[in-house]
């Protein structure tokens, strides 16, 4: 079976996930996981849809073109199969329809927010690359330039005697909102949300130029990494990469100190 290439491939409502990448979640999906090429993964909740094998298209859910968005996922994974992944470019983004009403059932007026924060919102990548994985063994998906960046820059961190964790990348619009869900489950205000968590469709993460970095024995996204050779250590190279502190103390954005977090900016070398 001809091997999938190292891209996420994706769309409004569901992403394509090259076959091997995925961990089983019971017998069903391991046995169909085994065989995938593609396998379809819903962005709201990380449900396995479908998986695309060499005897052809296998659902993992009832009534699979019921699935909202399913016919776009359906189109790029025939894409996929024929050989034209590329038929999105590298820096190609998904439409921001839709999201707006999705702010506004938060209580969120995007105009004012834009205003208060200096944030701007981030559009979704219709194509990400394999940059390695995460302290968690997971998948690390980053645009292209970012993810040679991240790996030069672990690499030369690395020679000089420091290890780099990433923590996280990538993160669509669905997964933030996720978060905002899970919170207010737990009784916080939207506006308690917000001085810790972006809104939805404004985190750096959405760009897939994001990352959150750690290092071995250090808790993930807490102020205490700003201890640690690590961080002095990106400080001093990790410009040089084309990444920078997004958060520092007392940013315009009214966003908590988060020397975790670094956001890499497009140079030449990596266009």
């Amino acid at each position: 079976m001809r091997r999938s290439p190292a891209l996420l491939i994706n769309t409004a409502d569901i992403e394509l996930w090259p076959g091997g990448l995925l961990r089983a979640r019971g017998n069903a999906d391991a046995r169909a996981l085994a065989k995938a090429r593609w396998v379809l993964r819903r962005k709201r909740d990380g449900r396995y849809l479908a998986a695309a094998t060499a005897q052809g298209l296998l659902p993992l859910v009832p009534r699979l073109m019921r699935e909202p968005g399913i016919e776009a996922a359906l189109d790029m994974l025939d894409l996929a199969l024929h050989g034209t992944q590329r038929a999105h470019a590298a820096d190609a983004l998904l439409p921001l329809s839709g999201l707006q009403q999705r702010l506004q059932q938060l209580g969120i007026d995007a105009d004012r927010y834009e205003r208060e924060t200096g944030l701007a919102l981030e559009a979704e990548p219709a194509r990400l690359a394999l940059a390695g994985v995460d302290r968690y063994r997971r998948p690390l998906w980053l645009l292209q330039g970012a993810a040679r960046a991240w790996q030069r820059m672990h690499a030369h961190a690395a020679r000089d005697g420091i290890v780099l964790e990433a923590i996280s990348g990538y993160r669509s619009h669905d997964y933030q909102l996720g978060i905002f869900d899970r919170k207010r489950a737990r009784g916080l205000d939207v506006a308690d949300i917000l001085q810790v968590n972006a809104a939805p469709g404004y985190s750096e993460h959405h760009s897939g130029r994001a990352l959150d970095i750690s290092c071995p024995g250090e808790p993930p996204a807490e102020e205490s990494f700003e201890t640690t050779p690590a961080f002095a250590w990106l400080v001093q190279h990790a410009g040089a990469h084309g990444f920078r502190l997004s958060y520092p103390r007392d940013n315009p954005h009214g966003i908590v100190y988060e020397p975790w977090h670094w956001c890499w900016q497009q140079t030449g070398a990596d266009a």
